[in-house]
């Protein structure tokens, strides 16, 4: 039987391979979320002295996400192949760099495991379709820039506007909704929080979030449709009301401490877009609307 008959026939085969490439690309987005933002500052310093006119910088060495191989912050000890297989490297080193006996952060393998089982659910929800193979794209770009945006409050456009025409791409394909209803759910997920921005600015004269929840929103649009909107904006106040106030509170911050929205626009997005239907057909039951 071919590899993809298999595949197609077996959930629980699909849902280990893509366990198994979930952990793999968890690992590659470790090396993207730490590195990217800081090739973006780079780039915007040499940006800087060219609209200043001064002197370029002394060139550095080349510093992209595939090079320099990966290394020890605090000894410069290389990372060989057999240290970076995802969760069993951290698992058999006991959390600790081979050189010089750091901690390992936790959040590499935890990123790595996310990754790998969100990939697992995605496929078994799915199966081995071109739908899942989307979805499972979307979850990898969502999960990296969240973490992004958690370290330095920053939604790179360099992920959020390539998934956002992949959302209208495969939407032209007919994969999740019409592509009229994807191109209008890009439009009112930028324009929504464009206007909440302004109007909350002109009472404040603060802004209360960054451009780049407009662009996630409209990306959510993009994928799901102007439908998704609604639940999408509705479940990500609730949840970054509750975990904004516990990180807040466990961090000792006040209240007029920055909170990263884009993580809890991922998570509701995501949530929408998989059940989006199923939750807004059983509010409405509850609601005693239904049939």
């Amino acid at each position: 039987m071919p590899a993809f008959d298999l595949l197609a026939s077996s959930p629980l085969a699909t849902s280990l391979c893509a366990l198994l490439l979930g952990l793999l690309v968890g690992s590659f987005l470790n090396v993207v979320i730490h590195r990217l933002p800081i090739m973006m500052n780079a780039d915007w310093r040499k940006q800087a002295r060219e609209y200043l006119k001064l002197e370029e910088e002394t060139p550095g060495p080349v510093y992209n996400l595939m090079v320099p191989r990966s290394a020890c912050p605090q000894c410069g000890h290389r990372i060989s192949a057999v240290e970076n297989i995802p969760i069993v490297s951290y698992l058999w080193l006991r959390g600790r760099c081979s050189g010089c006996q750091a901690h390992i952060p936790r959040r590499y393998p935890l990123v790595e495991l996310a990754c790998g089982l969100l990939s697992a659910f995605i496929a078994w929800h799915f199966g081995a379709t071109w739908q899942g193979a989307a979805m499972s794209l979307l979850t990898w770009g969502l999960l990296a820039m969240s973490m992004i945006d958690v370290d330095h409050q920053l939604l790179p456009d360099t992920l959020v506007l390539p998934l956002l025409w992949l959302g209208l791409i495969v939407n032209a394909l007919g994969l999740f909704v019409p592509l009229a209803d994807a191109l209008w759910g890009a439009v009112a997920g930028y324009l929504s929080l464009w206007l909440v921005f302004w109007v909350f600015r002109l009472l404040t004269g603060k802004e209360g979030m960054g451009y780049g929840d407009f662009k996630l929103l409209s990306l959510i649009g993009a994928w799901g449709g102007w439908q998704v909107l609604p639940l999408t904006i509705l479940l990500s106040s609730a949840v970054g009301a509750v975990l904004g106030t516990l990180m807040l509170r466990a961090r000792g911050a006040s209240h007029a401490a920055p909170i990263p929205f884009g993580p809890y626009l991922a998570v509701a997005g995501w949530i929408a877009l998989i059940w989006g239907d199923e939750i807004t057909t059983s509010y409405l039951q509850l609601a005693g609307f239904g049939q």
